[in-house]
């Protein structure tokens, strides 16, 4: 069963110490596009570049989760410098898993390869899920990693997720992972 929020004209803007997570905006799409483009980024994303076109199909579906769900994805931006630094957020994906897993809240997040290794992913990470232990009745959120993703690994170690089962998607390992805020 899908939990959705009930829909507001609000747009919840999140701030950490030092990001902004804020709602996509047109302008966000070309360094979107950028990072998605990034072969050292897309590594663990499928395995190669997005295009121009899956790009944008993905940046407007994360954007778009908001009005049908009442939550999603929000843009991370440098509160210093007011620079795209990423995505994160939680969605319904229902992927297609061998063996399948129950279709939970799960968690995402992306960062430009200018973001890695500040602790951006952490703190982000960590602001939605805070967000989201205030709004679901059900606690549970997971995320998918691919095994080989030590950096995401050590962000959803850090947030509280824990393995709870190995599986395999679009034809490569998987780890799932389940907080329980």
């Amino acid at each position: 069963m899908l939990e959705s929020l009930p829909l507001s004209a609000e747009f919840p803007v999140l701030e950490t110490p030092r990001l902004l997570l804020r709602r996509h905006r047109s302008e966000d799409f070309p360094p979107f596009r950028a990072m998605l483009g990034d072969p050292g980024v897309t590594r663990f994303l499928g395995g190669r570049p997005f295009s121009q076109e899956d790009a944008w199909n993905k940046f407007v579906r994360n954007a778009g989760y908001w009005p049908l769900l009442g939550f999603g994805f929000w843009v991370l931006e440098e509160k210093s410098t007011g620079v795209f630094a990423g995505e994160v957020g939680l969605a319904y994906f229902f992927r297609e898993l061998d063996p399948p897993a129950e279709n939970l809240r799960e968690a995402g997040w992306v960062l430009p390869a200018s973001a890695h290794g500040k602790g951006y992913a952490t703190e982000a990470v960590s602001a939605a899920l805070a967000w989201s232990d205030t709004r679901f009745r059900d606690p549970r959120t997971i995320c998918l990693i691919h095994p080989e993703n030590l950096a995401s690994l050590r962000v959803a170690e850090k947030c509280g997720f824990r393995e709870f089962q190995r599986s395999t998607y679009k034809g490569e390992p998987a780890l799932l992972l389940q907080c329980n805020r």
